[in-house]
């Protein structure tokens, strides 16, 4: 899931910031700090974003993401508490199989998205009736608040501050767990359970959001610098920053909340039919569903796209598009440089009669029109194992 990649390096001392539980692991690895939704967080480390960005694509990478809001919904029964959330998302959550998580996204009544997050339901039976949350970090607040007010008298929310959150990402990210970690090998992509680490017990998905293979990992805040520590004495494993987390989820076409995603954007706009399952499609239900069966059926105003620019020159968030005859029909919503492709790329939303693949267009960059095209998402392939 996704996070703002606003990452504001002005002084620190005229914000009060908080810190995660690895904020000393990060100082000692010499890691650049800096302020991103209200905590001192790492941006890049020594060897820079474009190392970090590789090392993850050929190896493992470990990132530091307890920023994010992580929180347990809690009912009586699986179906009372999937049914409480589902008023507010558009998944199908009832028939989430016990062990497995859904992407999603929390609406508002024009079906514009509030926030995307992911929701897991246990995979022990005496947690029949709970569903683990985790948003972003900058949209937390509200986030747990909006869910509060909307929620039956018998389902409660219970943030979980007192938990971290780490993702190992990469090729060798499963190897390298496998040996602290007995049968998280066997866990498929979006499958999550109870596991034990060297002893430490965690909560671990298959699961991540630079589209590698790869799991995200929770536990008790004061056990994670230990975590950390161990995974970061094998040599496949480096520590990874916000900078190159947003690269890679760039390159894998992924939605970044506040940039490819926000209130006004649907999750048919942006290409999110996918994480709506065929019940709630027919059945509606959740906030804005009427929008949202409409561009179903007759599809959406607009389209998110991927772009590839002609030349080398790096193209922004704010970019217009323009068609070739010079007319309006977009905007770009991210950008930057792409690594493992040795060049920049972007995405962006076009009007639907110009979102065909290999569409050419013109971007405006510092009032200069620059040749690209619409191209296919992802941008890196995805190497989840879905087996």
């Amino acid at each position: 899931m996704s996070e703002t990649a606003e990452f504001n390096s002005s002084d620190k001392a005229a914000v009060s910031l908080q810190q995660t539980p690895l904020h000393a692991l990060h100082l000692s690895l010499g890691a650049r700090m800096a302020p991103f939704a209200g905590y001192d967080m790492p941006i890049q480390y020594a060897s820079g974003i474009m190392s970090e960005h590789l090392h993850t694509r050929a190896a493992a990478g470990l990132f530091d993401v307890s920023h994010m809001g992580q929180a347990f919904l809690i009912g009586p029964s699986h179906a009372s508490t999937a049914l409480a959330l589902e008023a507010l998302v558009p998944a199908d959550l009832v028939n989430l199989p016990a062990g497995r998580q859904r992407y999603t996204q929390l609406l508002n009544e024009a079906g514009g998205i509030l926030d995307d997050l992911m929701v897991t339901r246990p995979a022990d039976p005496t947690q029949d009736g709970v569903l683990m949350l985790v948003v972003n970090a900058a949209c937390k607040e509200q986030d747990f608040a909006h869910i509060k007010a909307h929620l039956p008298a018998e389902v409660r929310l219970m943030p979980a501050p007192h938990r971290a959150l780490l993702a190992l990402q990469g090729p060798a990210a499963v190897e390298v767990l496998a040996r602290h970690c007995a049968g998280v090998e066997a866990l498929a992509f979006m499958s999550a359970g109870e596991f034990r680490f060297n002893g430490l017990t965690c909560h671990i998905s298959r699961s991540g959001y630079t589209g590698e293979d790869g799991f995200e990992i929770s536990l008790r805040a004061e056990l994670a610098e230990q975590m950390a520590r161990m995974l970061l004495r094998d040599d496949k494993v480096k520590m990874i920053g916000l900078g190159a987390r947003d690269s890679l989820r760039l390159e894998a076409g992924l939605c970044l909340y506040g940039h490819d995603i926000d209130t006004t954007t649907s999750p048919i706009e942006a290409g999110l039919s996918w994480s709506i399952q065929k019940r709630r499609r027919e059945e509606g239900g959740f906030p804005g569903a009427q929008r949202i069966q409409s561009e179903l059926t007759q599809g959406p105003r607009r389209s998110r796209v991927g772009l590839m620019p002609d030349s080398r020159q790096p193209v922004r968030e704010g970019s217009q598009i323009l068609n070739e005859e010079g007319q309006a029909i977009g905007i770009v919503t991210s950008g930057g440089f792409a690594p493992s492709l040795n060049g920049p790329v972007a995405m962006g939303y076009v009007e639907n009669a110009h979102a065909q693949i290999d569409t050419k267009v013109q971007l405006i960059v510092r009032g200069k029109a620059l040749a690209a095209r619409i191209t296919r998402l992802p941008f890196a392939p995805h190497r989840y194992v879905r087996n």
